[in-house]
């Protein structure tokens, strides 16, 4: 809810479970609107299937389906195929971080392969009303899909029947998707001339999520999310900050994990916009990282997840909603609705997936040199982290280009933050004369003044 929308009057008067769950509802309707018809394409790791959050992780990527969401589950089997040549007695052999697939070898991948593929479609066909996939009737499809490519000899070694991914068959996933079915890839490939190859599963999720231009790119992985791991990483990366955390982080990662992050660089780097990298260990992790504004996985995005920008005729509802509750507090002077939409073409607003997370307006006078920054306005979740400094950098930026030398501000409650932002104090005779005769000398705000640069 928007910190204007009043308490519902038949909402229990505890606030208790019932409201929460109708809260959690209308929060997460906005995501459940923009993801219907996209292609999710997510990379489910073999150690996923050893936690005991693996069932529950299945019944949530049904939902997702279930919701409208194209799903493509990239599934891999490292762990599985380990232990099956181990049961064999079969030596694991790799030469630079690569397997290499002998004949012994690939009879095991496909054992391990086929095994895990087996139980994530029993999982994904259950269907009764004591569980969360009552009355899902999901269909699942695979098949040979992606074609691929021999290693062949590197490093004066053969690396048999480990592959490449050479091309991922898109017409036929997507015929599959528009009917409804979820497609399950494996790390295995097939070439023209009939043969198996043992893939890196990262490296078919990237492809086929660069291939299918998918919406969104999913690496589930262990353990905590990944910027609560290591300090000062904030949760949204942009493609360039992902490669320095790599590089920096690079000897803390388990080799797993260094594949992961490169999967999801890769594919922002390829064309798409976000990849969500989603710890399967967190209960409601997947849920919660695609169906609300911020989150619980740690998110590498080619555009700007915050977005500032002028506002618009369509803005006027989100830009009232965090003005008017500052209004009635007194923090604010008070706008009609028609005011601010006459106005609206002057005011910045920050905007995250549709919600205005702050704004303010920038009022100029250009006969005397200076404008006015009027409604510096944040949403309550959103203080704290620097929205309004940005705002400010913004509005200062824009002054200059009109040829504006200063900028004023009038406040009654926040002066210091203005003073430690450069502002000055000064009297009434500093503003524009057209200013000067609409001072509401009851309020008795601060004049505070910055010049540019």
């Amino acid at each position: 809810m928007t910190p204007a929308d009043p308490t519902p009057t038949n909402a229990p008067a505890d606030g208790g479970p019932a409201n929460g769950l109708v809260a959690a509802l209308r929060a997460s309707a906005p995501y459940v609107h923009a993801h219907r018809e996209r292609t999710f394409v997510i990379h489910l790791p073999g150690e996923a299937a050893a936690s005991p959050a693996f069932a529950d992780l299945v019944y949530d990527i049904a939902l997702l389906a279930s919701l409208g969401v194209r799903l493509v589950i990239v599934f891999g089997a490292r762990p599985q195929i380990d232990a099956a040549l181990s049961r064999d007695g079969i030596a694991t052999r790799f030469v630079d971080g690569v397997r290499v697939t002998d004949a012994a070898a690939l009879g095991c991948v496909k054992q391990a392969v086929g095994s895990l593929q087996m139980d994530l479609e029993a999982l994904l066909s259950t269907s009764l009303a004591s569980t969360p996939m009552g009355g899902a009737r999901i269909a699942t499809v695979s098949g040979n899909l992606v074609t691929a490519r021999p290693v062949g000899i590197a490093g004066g070694v053969d690396h048999g029947h480990t592959g490449e991914v050479r091309r991922v068959d898109v017409a036929s996933i997507n015929a599959h998707l528009e009917r409804g079915a979820i497609v399950l890839l494996s790390c295995i490939g097939y070439s023209p001339s009939g043969e198996i190859f043992n893939l890196h599963a990262e490296e078919v999720a990237t492809a086929t999520a660069t291939a299918l231009a998918a919406d969104k790119f999913v690496v589930m992985h262990p353990g905590a999310a990944l910027h609560e791991r290591f300090a000062d990483t904030p949760a949204e990366l942009s493609p360039q900050a992902a490669r320095d955390l790599l590089a920096t982080a690079n000897a803390a990662l388990e080799s797993a994990d260094r594949a992961r992050l490169q999967a999801a660089i890769a594919a922002c780097q390829a064309g798409v916009a976000r990849a969500h990298l989603v710890s399967f260990d967190t209960d409601g992790a997947l849920l919660r990282e695609l169906y609300s504004r911020d989150g619980a996985g740690t998110m590498i995005a080619a555009d700007n997840y915050d977005i500032t920008r002028t506002a618009t005729p369509e803005d006027l509802g989100g830009v009232l909603a965090l003005i008017e509750p500052l209004a009635a507090a007194g923090v604010l002077v008070a706008r009609s609705r028609e005011q601010v939409e006459l106005d609206i073409g002057r005011y910045i607003v920050m905007e995250r997936d549709g919600l205005i997370t702050a704004c303010c307006a920038l009022v100029p006078y250009p006969d005397e040199g200076v404008g006015e920054l009027a409604c510096v306005a944040v949403h309550p979740d959103y203080r704290g982290q620097d929205r309004a400094a940005q705002l400010l950098v913004e509005v200062e930026r824009r002054a200059a280009r009109e040829g504006l030398a200063r900028i004023f501000v009038l406040t009654t409650k926040t002066p210091h933050w203005f003073i430690e932002h450069g502002f000055a104090q000064a009297d009434l005779d500093a503003l524009p004369l057209a200013k000067r005769t609409l001072y509401n000398y009851q309020r008795n705000s601060a004049v505070l003044i910055k010049r540019l640069a």
